[in-house]
């Protein structure tokens, strides 16, 4: 029995449990919220050392950071490196995008390596084991692929189910195209082969196998916009309107399904965007890459995608993927895989606070407070990062004191202490 349909048989499973007391709501909230689709637990039973997590409507911003191999760089222990940043920062959700060396092996290690949950793009393998060649790749060996991914234990999957051939001769007028590697790789197929998506035809098969290791479906974007001129085009409503009819396909399967979205959005545009989803997809959960709002930020993109990650998760958006400062450019590091998990935990936070989330409040509460008390150890070990802070409190010239070099002497909250204790002092002098 899947997630969605124990909570349509009013049974609280213990997935549901451990996350209404994660989130501080009710349990029974939670289980309305999965039963209509709005939230959803990824939670195959197969991958047994992660810990659960919700993703959806009344739930706290959720992160998800891709790794994974490449031909230029195949090492195993390089991915498992920046899975361990990324669970140390926080973020709930890793992706395994390889496409080099021994794939299903390198599942199998990240599956054992993480608590968080883990996603994949299935065609991946297909693409690499094919070597992006479409001509021998048969609906038999997608469905295979997705099959074992599941047996694997892998919690969601994004599958590039909405691209049509309708939608095709849309993209004539943009000016990137398909920025999707699944999805370009799924056009691809339908051309040469003169037929209709298979994920989205043999789509009935999909969700059996969806059903059988409760994996989530994450409808992939493969049409989202990958510059700014081209936004909101017909090509990506026209995919989006499909993943509305998707989506309810899922859910009266027993499918919990989240919609993902685009991509680059200029800001002015994303309120919009979010609204068209809940609207074409009944509130299903909206998991956005980005988005980034600008096009002329290479090296900066973890920045823009920042800015518009947190405008989309107000707006409503329930999972953000992480955008590294290399977006565009190569495989991210170590280090570029940590300051894109923490733009993206410090773009959820925000959103969450905007949201009036009682734990979040709570959260910047105590470090405020713990910041007035200088109790620089304090905020290190509570800080979305805190090796930085630590770093730079180190390199100061006045590490040995409780004020930070900006001010120094003149710290602002050192002098309204000495003003307290003066206007204390004059107080008990004029009482006695």
């Amino acid at each position: 029995m899947t997630q969605l349909e124990a909570a349509r048989n009013g049974i609280i499973t213990e997935e549901m449990k451990t996350v209404a007391q994660d989130e501080g709501i009710d349990a029974e909230m939670l289980r309305e919220l999965i039963a209509e689709g709005k939230a959803v637990i990824p939670a195959n039973p197969g991958h047994t050392s992660r810990h659960p997590y919700g993703i959806g409507e009344s739930l706290r911003v959720k992160v998800n950071a891709n790794i994974g191999t490449s031909p230029k760089n195949a090492s195993v222990e390089h991915e498992l490196a920046k899975l361990s940043v990324v669970e140390e920062l926080g973020a709930e959700s890793i992706m395994d995008l390889s496409i080099a060396g021994d794939l299903n092996s390198i599942r199998e290690t990240i599956l054992a390596k993480s608590k968080m949950l883990v996603g994949t793009v299935p065609i991946y393998q297909i693409l690499t084991e094919n070597q992006g060649d479409v001509k021998s790749l048969s609906v038999k060996n997608l469905l295979d692929t997705i099959q074992l991914q599941g047996r694997q234990g892998v919690d969601f999957i994004t599958v590039h189910c909405g691209i049509t051939r309708a939608a095709l001769p849309l993209l004539d007028r943009r000016v990137m195209g398909i920025v999707s590697r699944g999805g370009s790789f799924t056009a691809k197929w339908m051309k040469y082969h003169g037929k209709e998506n298979p994920l989205y035809e043999y789509y009935d098969d999909l969700l059996a196998i969806a059903r059988e290791y409760d994996m989530t479906l994450s409808l992939g974007d493969g049409l989202r916009p990958g510059a700014i001129a081209d936004a909101t085009d017909p090509a990506q409503l026209h995919e989006l309107k499909v993943m509305g009819e998707l989506t309810q396909r899922a859910q009266s399967a027993g499918v919990q399904v989240m919609v993902e979205g685009p991509g680059h959005v200029p800001l002015n545009q994303i309120e919009e965007n979010v609204r068209l989803q809940r609207e074409l997809c009944g509130d299903a959960p909206f998991y956005v890459l980005g988005p980034l709002t600008t096009d002329i930020a290479p090296g900066y993109d973890h920045i823009a995608g920042a800015i518009g990650g947190a405008l989309a998760a107000y707006y409503g958006a329930s999972f953000l993927c992480y955008v590294t400062p290399a977006e565009h450019l190569r495989l991210p590091s170590i280090e570029d895989v940590r300051e894109g998990v923490v733009a993206s935990k410090i773009a959820a936070h925000s959103a969450d606070i905007a949201k009036m989330n009682t734990k979040a409040w709570e959260e910047d509460r105590e470090f405020s407070e713990m910041r007035k008390a200088f109790d620089w150890e304090w905020m290190y070990g509570h800080a979305i990062d805190g090796r930085k802070p630590r770093r730079y409190r180190e390199e100061s010239t006045n590490y040995d004191t409780e004020e930070c070099s900006m001010c120094g002497e003149f710290c602002a909250m050192k002098l309204q202490e000495q003003s307290e204790r003066a206007e204390n002092e004059i107080e008990r002098n004029n009482i006695i």
